[in-house]
């Protein structure tokens, strides 16, 4: 694939918001392509760079939204979709964070995002996964997560921030009220969000399992995200741990946090599990391409109630060699879709239009 991208975009100071396909390429001169390799998973011989828009097969925003509204520079990421579109181009952007942020639109534009809902029908925007490390490959447990045996009773994880109490819910959602109301006058540039506190959704969902004798619950609930821990060798316990609840379990509950996506959901896939998917109106990427019901227990979100049932029903039609396979599956499936190396390879990020 041919790249084109204005490099004259690029704000070192602003890295995080780099388009990632790109954070692979714009590195030091000494950066070898075997250690591109080996960090990202992609090499310059998949991907060229060009420095002329008429030769590429896609032009790419180095940049997101975010980071063109906060810097006020909106009009020089329009431009290059105009120029895009005049040449026949498509455009990739990504528009990140937890709350997205107001995007325009160009028939030629492909806006790349995690948080958002689909029932705002915005036309080009398309589902794109957080590109998480391979815990397993890292601590050389690549078979260790078939270590799991079927039983009746299906086993679940959880390990994370989840509260029910009224104060943290009432303040969850006055919170949200608030930037809604931001955003309604013109006082902030994120797109509005629906109203809810998910800290009480995941702690009533969670209830709702363990309230279920006829299913085996591993849940380990936090008040804070990752315990309130934020470096060092605290942090990697806190990660271990939790990987290690998601081996010793056969699905994971996956909810949406304060933006409308699950990183957990992609964690569980690459370590070969099955997700309990919550659906909230979220985008999950590569629609098109992958049949997601028949990888995950999909429960809607007016079904929450049920997520039980809805469980059960799941695991009573499966037999041990189904799980084993269903595992296998899940983890091929991230390995091959979820990458970086992999999405941005696959042809269905060309039909977002």
């Amino acid at each position: 694939m041919i790249i084109y991208y204005p490099f004259n975009h690029y704000n070192p100071s602003y890295r995080s918001e780099l388009f990632p396909l790109l954070k692979a390429f714009i590195k030091g001169d000494r950066f070898t392509d075997e250690e591109r390799k080996t960090l990202y998973g992609v090499s310059d011989v998949d991907y060229l760079i060009t420095d002329l828009m008429s030769n590429a097969d896609i032009v790419i925003l180095p940049m997101s939204w975010y980071y063109y509204t906060k810097t006020d520079q909106l009009d020089l990421a329009n431009k290059v979709i105009i120029e895009a579109g005049k040449q026949g181009k498509i455009v990739w952007s990504i528009n990140t964070g937890d709350f997205g942020v107001k995007t325009p639109f160009f028939n030629n534009l492909i806006v790349f995002r995690q948080g958002g809902y689909v029932s705002n029908y915005q036309k080009g925007h398309c589902g794109y996964p957080p590109f998480v490390d391979d815990y397993l490959m890292k601590n050389n447990l690549n078979t260790n997560y078939l270590n799991m045996t079927y039983g009746s009773k299906p086993v679940v994880g959880f390990c994370g921030q989840a509260n029910s109490s009224v104060l943290n819910t009432v303040e969850e959602i006055l919170k949200q009220y608030l930037r809604n109301l931001r955003t309604k006058i013109g006082f902030s540039y994120f797109e509005k969000q629906k109203v809810l506190s998910t800290s009480y959704l995941r702690a009533s969902l969670l209830n709702k399992l363990e309230n279920n004798k006829l299913i085996d619950c591993n849940f380990i609930k936090r008040k804070a995200y990752r315990a309130g821990l934020k470096k060092g060798e605290s942090r990697t316990k806190t990660t271990n741990t939790f990987y290690k609840n998601m081996l010793e379990s056969q699905y994971v509950l996956c909810v949406r946090g304060a933006g409308n996506f699950s990183v957990r959901f992609y964690e569980t896939l690459m370590m070969g599990r099955i997700p309990i998917y919550v659906d909230t109106d979220g985008y999950l990427p590569l629609e098109k391409k992958i049949d997601w019901k028949k990888h995950v227990v999909w429960v809607d979100y007016n079904d929450r109630h049920r997520i039980d049932e809805i469980l059960l029903e799941f695991h009573q039609n499966l037999n041990e060699e189904d799980l084993m396979l269903l595992f296998k599956k899940n983890r091929k499936i991230w390995k091959e879709k979820l990458t970086l190396s992999g999405f941005f390879q696959s042809a269905e990020t060309f039909k977002c239009l």
